[in-house]
C-alpha cells in the first residue's frame, strides 16, 4: 500500500506554492522542497516536498491534486514519516460559488497511523480576487476511517480500537498574495475538522508560506505548518511544528 501512495505522491513531480484552481490555464504543476539539516552532537534532519497540479479533464471541470511528504531524522533514527495526498474535482471553479468533490488519503509514522481516507464533497466561496491575489472559504462533510498500529489512546474510551470512522465537517481557509511589486508572495491554507459525532475528535492545521522570486519558474520559500489532532496514540503530543526552507519549482510564470 505503502509503494502505491509514493508513486501517487510523487507523479506529479515528474509532470513538472499554491495553485488556484480558477485559473483559466488548462494545465499548471509546481514542487515545493524545503528542508533542515544540522549535523555535530545530534544529527537532524527534516525534509518536505510538496506538490500541486491541475487540469481540465473536461469543459467546466477542473480536477486539482496537492501532495505531500515529510520525513524527519535525529540521530539517524527515524522520527517522522508523513504522506498526504489531497485530491479535488471542481464544477465551474471560475464562478463565485461552486461544488466540489473531495478524496483523501495518508499515513503518519510518528502518530502511528498505518492509513487515513476521506471521501466527500462541499462548495467553495471566493471571497476576493483581484490580479493574482485571491482569497477563499470552503466547506465540506467527509467520511472518514483511519487506520492505527496501536490501540491505547490519549482519550480512553476510544481504546482497543484498531480503527476509528466518523463524519466531519469542515472548513477551509486558502489564500495567495503577491506584495510589494510581486517581490514576496504569501500563501496560508489552513482547516478546522470536527467530527460531527463525537465532540472531544476533531483537528486543525495552519500551513503558511513565504515565497521570494528567483526567476520566473523558480522561487525561494519559507514554509512553516502547525498541526493539532484531539485523538493521538497515549503519550504522544497533540501538536506538530514544522519550520522548513527550500524552492519552488513552478511549470508556469
Amino acid at each position: 500500500m505503502k509503494t502505491i501512495l509514493y508513486c501517487f505522491l510523487f507523479f506529479p513531480i515528474w509532470l513538472s506554492a499554491q495553485i488556484n484552481e480558477s485559473d483559466t490555464l488548462s494545465f499548471k504543476a509546481n514542487l515545493s522542497l524545503t528542508g533542515f539539516y544540522q549535523g555535530g552532537n545530534v544529527e537532524t534532519l527534516i525534509f518536505r516536498a510538496k506538490s500541486d497540479m491541475s487540469f481540465k479533464p473536461l469543459k467546466n471541470w477542473v480536477y486539482k491534486t496537492k501532495n505531500s511528504y515529510i520525513y524527519q531524522e535525529f540521530g539517524k533514527e527515524k522520527a517522522d514519516e508523513d504522506i498526504l495526498s489531497l485530491n479535488f474535482l471542481y464544477l465551474n471553479p471560475d464562478r463565485k460559488i461552486y461544488p466540489l468533490v473531495l478524496g483523501f488519503i495518508s499515513t503518519n509514522f510518528r502518530r502511528e497511523i498505518d492509513l487515513r481516507y476521506l471521501v466527500g464533497g462541499g462548495v467553495t466561496f471566493e471571497i476576493f480576487k483581484k490580479d493574482d491575489n485571491w482569497l477563499k472559504l470552503a466547506v465540506s462533510s467527509e467520511y472518514e476511517q483511519t487506520y492505527f498500529d496501536e490501540t491505547d489512546f490519549n482519550i480512553s474510551e476510544y481504546d482497543g480500537q484498531e480503527s476509528l470512522n466518523t463524519i466531519r465537517g469542515t472548513v477551509w481557509l486558502n489564500g495567495k498574495y503577491h506584495l510589494f511589486k510581486k517581490k514576496l508572495i504569501l500563501s496560508h491554507e489552513s482547516y478546522f475538522q470536527p467530527s460531527l459525532e463525537q465532540s472531544n475528535n476533531f483537528r486543525w492545521q495552519a500551513d503558511i508560506g513565504l515565497e521570494l522570486p528567483i526567476w520566473k519558474y523558480l522561487n525561494f520559500k519559507i514554509n512553516y505548518i502547525h498541526t493539532f489532532e484531539s485523538i493521538v496514540i497515549q503519550s504522544q503530543k497533540r501538536v506538530d511544528r514544522f519550520l522548513t526552507f527550500g524552492f519552488t519549482i513552478k511549470s508556469y510564470e
